[in-house]
């Protein structure tokens, strides 16, 4: 056994995964029920959309099951899968800015909706509250101003909290892409956040 073999972790999914390459389907609902909290986390902070989320999503999931008798294991059913998720929404963002700049209009402001965040806000004084507010929408807006590769590492470091491996892995490129466009995004946003701390 190589150091490598002895490094990987096993990979929790292996035997849902095989049951449902048998053709159990009730063992692919139980993945895509694991994996759509995370994968809709992913997916949302790259679109700023939720009509857009959620038909990625059913697309993603409905790719993965046509190829899940291609998986062969090499990788976690987990890289897999966010690789096919990260793929198709990088590929989605291609299409959309082709037809159209991205408009204000179709970012969700949803964290005035957010359960958690309204709890937090509830009890403190108007002036903080808007200054919360207005510091998501402006944090919004910003991962909005970053390219496509850009967001999506940022997205999954930041926001998901995956190691550079993972992500590498999941993109199909070096760590040290990952790290250079990670060290650009964030000068990126910093440069665009700046205004709002003077």
């Amino acid at each position: 056994m190589s150091d490598k073999q002895k490094m990987r972790k096993p990979d929790p999914d292996v035997d849902l995964v095989r049951r449902a390459r048998e053709g159990d389907t009730k063992a692919f609902d139980e993945l895509v029920e694991k994996y759509t909290p995370k994968l809709y986390g992913l997916v949302y902070h790259m679109t700023s959309n939720h009509e857009d989320t959620n038909d990625i999503l059913q697309d993603v999931f409905a790719k993965a099951y046509r190829a899940l008798k291609r998986f062969q294991g090499k990788s976690a059913f987990y890289t897999w899968i966010y690789s096919i998720a990260t793929n198709m929404t990088l590929n989605f963002l291609k299409k959309r800015n082709r037809r159209r700049g991205m408009s204000l209009d179709d970012v969700d402001l949803a964290i005035e909706r957010d359960k958690d965040f309204i709890e937090a806000t509830s009890k403190s004084d108007p002036v903080k509250e808007a200054n919360i507010s207005e510091l998501q929408e402006r944090l919004n807006m910003a991962m909005q101003e970053l390219s496509d590769d850009h967001r999506a590492v940022v997205t999954m470091f930041d926001i998901q909290g995956m190691p550079h491996a993972e992500i590498a892995k999941i993109l199909g490129v070096s760590e040290g892409t990952v790290r250079s466009r990670l060290f650009y995004a964030h000068r990126q946003l910093q440069t665009y956040l700046e205004e709002f701390r003077k």
